[in-house]
């Protein structure tokens, strides 16, 4: 025989454990209980109150006897909030391969935990043998539960089979499914087929009957959808594509489910790099802010984007690309050994408009904002709207920006020697500062133009590709991980917060420039 929730299998959890809250305050406060009953919970009788925020419990303490001053002892009573429940079920004894009815034994209710960044679930048995008593609560928990009103009930999913080493359709069906039917939220899935079907199927699908979109994949999958996410937006109000100047909120929020081989979209949004983690972000509705950038020629919108690298980093994409038959960690680490066997500088004439409160002074000169340049011969320029943490960067790409203050970090690393470059890489990976240089500056901005002085590129057989771009004027990009042919001027605007993730995990576009405010979640 097993137990069974509501007709679905699942593995045993173990029981939660929580502290009173501090200060003597009791657990509930003045709200007014909504039901009481007794369930055995372990191996004790509990008596349970329901509250709308809270669901406490503390064993039944027996009669004494004989003046037994230790049967009088207070019993630590326990709690979950109800804000932690995301999901409840009727709990029954079923013989293998019955698929309905069996005995009813209770309900269960799952629990999401956090330890710091990283969330799990967890099962609680409340065992009760009553039917009329179990539904009663049954029926109260979970109206409570779908009273929640960014907790996701349709979702649609696309799942990238190709990402890192073809994992991203195991972590679905392993990890994530399972999680969304014990929550009852329903999926349509789309398994991708090629680089842009994510995009073409957003152009068409019908989104108003989604609560939200879900990307199981790599950072190119990431940015390929919320770049179609925000494309639809501007085609859906009627909107000129190809050259945007303020973009109009998208209507869904975007999850992303880490399945990639660096996940630096995800690492960022939930702190750690863990499918399950980001799951439970999306079940629980859990939002937050983040800005996101436009990509632009002179004259066309090339893309939407989070981050993008010129020079260096995106030669080294570039020239990865150019090798994916490799596996991942070998083509990565082929690809940044030649190109810094062959580093160049690159001359360029970089043009940005700082932050107006980055800059110093009275507030006529914050006022009037005017446009710096520097020119010279650069290695690497990167424009971070985000942090951009990853296993090889723990403190972030760009630590001094943050996921929704409104600006970019414009980190520029002039010529030097290969040396102190390989220096200045090897300062991602520790606690130290990276940018503690006397050729890399930083500076906090609104927006960026560039413009390459020569063409990329050298005669070696890895670079041919690079050659090739250059020769017809266009020169590569590493775009949140995706490889972007940018014409000789790109123009790179911050946009403010178009994503929300459901906390650490949902992106929803908004127009609206957005402060940082601190959750609590991170």
């Amino acid at each position: 025989m097993a137990q069974r929730w509501e007709g679905e299998e699942r593995r045993g959890a173990a029981p939660l454990a929580r502290d009173p809250p501090r200060g003597g305050e009791a657990a509930g406060g003045e709200e007014e209980p909504l039901l009481r009953g007794i369930f055995q919970i372990g191996k004790r009788s509990c008596n349970v109150v329901l509250s709308a925020r809270q669901l406490r419990w503390s064993p039944i303490q027996p009669e004494s006897r004989g003046g037994d001053s230790n049967m009088n002892l207070p019993c630590k009573e326990e709690f979950v909030e109800m804000k932690d429940i995301f999901s409840v079920k009727l709990k029954r004894r079923r013989f293998v391969g019955q698929k309905k009815g069996g005995v009813l034994l209770g309900i269960t209710i799952f629990v999401c935990l956090k330890k710091e960044n990283k969330l799990k679930d967890t099962a609680i048995n409340f065992n009760n043998l009553s039917e009329d008593h179990c539904h009663s609560w049954f029926r109260c928990l979970k109206e409570i539960l779908n009273g929640f009103p960014n907790r996701p009930k349709f979702l649609k999913v696309f799942v990238n089979p190709n990402s890192h080493k073809r994992e991203a359709t195991h972590v679905y069906h392993e990890q994530v499914a399972p999680l969304f039917k014990l929550a009852d939220i329903k999926t349509d899935v789309t398994v991708t087929e090629y680089e842009g079907h994510a995009l073409s199927v957003l152009k068409e699908c019908e989104l108003h009957t989604f609560d939200g979109v879900v990307c199981v994949g790599g950072d190119g999958s990431t940015s390929e959808i919320a770049h179609g996410l925000l494309l639809r937006a501007q085609i859906d109000a009627g909107r000129d594509t190809d050259y945007i100047l303020s973009p109009v909120r998208a209507p869904l929020p975007l999850g992303i489910i880490p399945a990639g081989s660096t996940n630096v979209l995800a690492h960022t949004l939930h702190g750690i790099n863990h499918a399950v983690t980001a799951t439970l972000h999306i079940i629980m509705g859990h939002i937050q802010p983040v800005d996101i950038c436009t990509f632009s020629s002179p004259s066309k919108l090339l893309r939407f984007g989070f981050s993008a690298m010129f020079g260096f980093g995106a030669r080294t994409l570039a020239l990865a690309e150019k090798h994916r038959w490799m596996p991942s960690n070998q083509r990565r680490d082929f690809a940044v050994i030649k190109t810094l066997a062959s580093l160049k500088p690159e001359e360029c004439e970089l043009s940005f408009l700082p932050l107006k409160n980055s800059l110093q002074g009275s507030q006529e000169n914050v006022t009037k904002v005017q446009w710096h340049t520097i020119q010279g011969h650069f290695l690497n320029v990167s424009i971070m709207a985000i942090p951009s943490l990853c296993s090889m960067a723990p403190r972030g790409l760009a630590p001094n920006t943050r996921l929704n203050n409104g600006s970019m970090a414009l980190i520029v690393v002039r010529n030097t020697s290969r040396s102190e470059f390989i220096k200045h890489l090897k300062r991602y990976a520790s606690v130290k500062n990276q940018f503690n240089f006397p050729f890399v500056e930083t500076y906090a901005v609104q927006e960026v133009k560039i413009q390459p002085r020569t063409k990329i590129g050298h005669d070696t057989e890895e670079n041919v590709f690079l050659h090739a771009t250059s020769a017809e004027g266009n020169y590569p990009w590493n775009i949140d991980g995706d490889l972007m042919e940018g014409a000789s001027e790109v123009h790179v605007r911050e946009e403010g917060c178009h994503y929300t993730r459901f906390i650490m995990q949902w992106a929803l576009f908004q127009v609206e420039k957005a402060f940082f405010e601190e959750t609590g979640s991170r």
